[in-house]
């Protein structure tokens, strides 16, 4: 966890505090998003420019930025070169043990089923406990990192005794498919691209652990303090959006099949699997969130006790919202 977020952010921060003290207060010319692989609704958002057409009115241009995984990201929140971003459950928990300035400003899934460990068609492993002495493939300091250990930890079997390879998606992936690894902890929509067209099995998901794996959407402190009026813009364009796939849901399905060249019922099987949300951060969440971050301090994952609920703030969801039910 230290390699991915300590050892760049130190000096990143110290950086980034000097620049935006001096800049943020400037007027607000560009908003910079991050993008993950997963089916977010702000893909729709994107192609259909509908961040564009209500910042732009403001005279503030949008900026697109594609990850991979959660924990990158919060370089970008640290650098000040991100300003609003969406991630799963255990980046988070780094990120604020790492000290990066943001808030999570609202739920966008509580990914129960999001995500799961994969293993071949005819594995020979049926169980977690069969994954003892095996190469198991997960991106560090991701949810389906955090998702593998609690679901090793429920099964008695020691993180010593698995081979935990630490790959990106888009490394992983072939890896799997080769048989270079035997299983792969991961999320969606990589898992129902494995299970639809490779004929993958699910080992274990968040349901069956009964486990869950919440996404949230993130601001930059900086940003929200200077800008507050910017954050609840984001929120509505994201509100709108999430309306507008639920009630569209083949044209969305076309959409992301196209932009992600996936096959429609790969799609489909993404969408009914997270549902998207928009939605203050529930009691429940905090919650859930807090075990993972205690599970991750016992783990040694971070480096010190955190209280999660410091990183929440509902303020801006809850005025959009109220505002939009009027």
């Amino acid at each position: 966890m230290r390699k991915w977020l300590f050892l760049i952010i130190s000096s990143l921060l110290l950086a980034a505090c000097s620049a935006k003290t001096s800049g943020e207060e400037q007027e607000l010319k560009e908003i910079n998003i991050g993008i993950q692989q997963s089916l977010s609704p702000l893909w729709i958002a994107k192609e259909k420019g509908w961040f564009e057409e209500a910042f732009e009115k403001e005279g503030i241009k949008v900026k697109w930025t594609e990850f991979q995984s959660g924990p990158p990201q919060f370089e970008g929140l640290a650098a000040g070169k991100l300003d609003f971003s969406q991630v799963g459950n255990s980046p988070v928990i780094g990120g604020q043990a790492a000290d990066v300035p943001f808030k999570e400003i609202a739920l966008s899934q509580d990914g129960l089923k999001a995500n799961a460990i994969l293993v071949k068609k005819g594995s020979s492993i049926q169980s977690i406990e069969d994954l003892k002495g095996k190469k198991v493939a997960v991106a560090k300091g991701s949810s389906g990192f955090d998702f593998l250990h609690k679901a090793l930890k429920k099964a008695g079997v020691s993180p010593d005794d698995v081979e935990i390879i630490q790959l990106q998606p888009d490394e992983a992936m072939p890896a799997f498919e080769n048989g270079a690894v035997d299983a792969w902890s991961i999320w969606e929509p990589f898992v129902s691209l494995q299970t639809i067209q490779n004929d993958a099995e699910i080992l274990a998901n968040g349901e069956t652990l009964h486990s869950y794996s919440p996404g949230f959407t993130l601001v930059r402190n900086g940003f929200a303090e200077e800008h507050p009026e910017e954050v609840e813009r984001f929120l509505e364009v994201y509100n709108k959006t999430v309306d507008w796939q639920k009630a569209n849901k083949e044209e969305a399905v076309s959409i992301y099949s196209e932009i992600k060249e996936l096959d429609k019922d790969v799609v489909e099987s993404v969408l009914n699997n997270t549902e998207p949300l928009n939605e203050p951060i529930t009691e429940d969440i905090i919650k859930a969130q807090q075990e993972t971050a205690d599970f991750q301090y016992d783990l040694g994952v971070i480096d010190k006790e955190i209280d999660v609920s410091e990183v929440v703030d509902n303020q801006f969801i809850e005025k959009v919202k109220k505002e939009g039910a009027k």
